[in-house]
């Protein structure tokens, strides 16, 4: 499970975070977007690093929506980044940057937009730790699930090898998560829905499909 704080209240950051980690979220996904690869612009360095002084020992998942990611994976791992994910799209051939992540001490992620063939994702297949196919088109928060990437879950859960985590990003939703579980994926990404809630560590249980086993939190603000 894990929280995207690309919508969380940036005017109180800390306590979004804290208050999703304290209601079951197992990671912090950190949206990173250069206004070039996606339209929009978002976190840098400074923010990742801001969550890491805060957060000592969160997981935190950054995904880079970057036209360039080999320049940004050495400011993000030093920013305290324990896992990078950059996109095929951008980086065809990705076992070297794959391995210069690694490097830097950190485990690596290839991403995979809605429209990209599956035959693209191959060489990742030998050298990622984690495969993301993308839900909705990537740059903003809030859009509808793509349901036709399902398959496309499903193909690459059933060839991936048994170390590597198949995650989805975008429009996972309490409903929509029902069908990602049932096509084989393992790290949900949740944003709007989370962070719209009522109340978190419900909306984690219900994306999860496990009932609510320990006190609630709630939004901060």
């Amino acid at each position: 499970m894990a929280a995207s704080i690309l919508s969380a209240d940036f005017g109180h950051l800390a306590d979004e975070c804290a208050a999703v980690l304290d209601a079951g979220s197992d990671l912090l996904h950190i949206d990173v977007m250069d206004g070039h690869f996606v339209p929009n612009l978002s976190m840098g360095p400074a923010v990742c690093a801001a969550v890491r002084r805060a957060f000592p020992s969160a997981f935190l998942d950054v995904h880079l929506m970057v036209t360039d990611p080999a320049k940004f994976i050495e400011p993000f791992a030093e920013a305290g980044a324990d896992h990078l994910t950059f996109h095929i799209e951008v980086e065809p051939q990705p076992e070297s940057l794959c391995r210069s992540i690694r490097d830097l001490g950190c485990s690596a992620g290839v991403a995979i937009n809605p429209e990209t063939p599956i035959e693209k994702l191959r060489p990742a297949l030998d050298s990622a730790d984690l495969l993301l196919v993308m839900s909705v088109h990537p740059g903003f928060s809030g859009q509808k699930f793509l349901a036709e990437v399902l398959p496309k879950c499903a193909a690459i859960s059933e060839r991936r090898s048994p170390n590597q985590r198949l995650e989805i990003d975008g429009g996972v939703t309490a409903a929509t998560a029902v069908a990602c579980r049932a096509h084989g994926v393992e790290v949900l990404v949740t944003a709007s829905a989370l962070f719209g809630s009522a109340d978190y560590a419900a909306e984690i249980a219900a994306i999860r499909g496990e009932p609510v086993t320990a006190p609630t939190a709630s939004p901060p603000r």
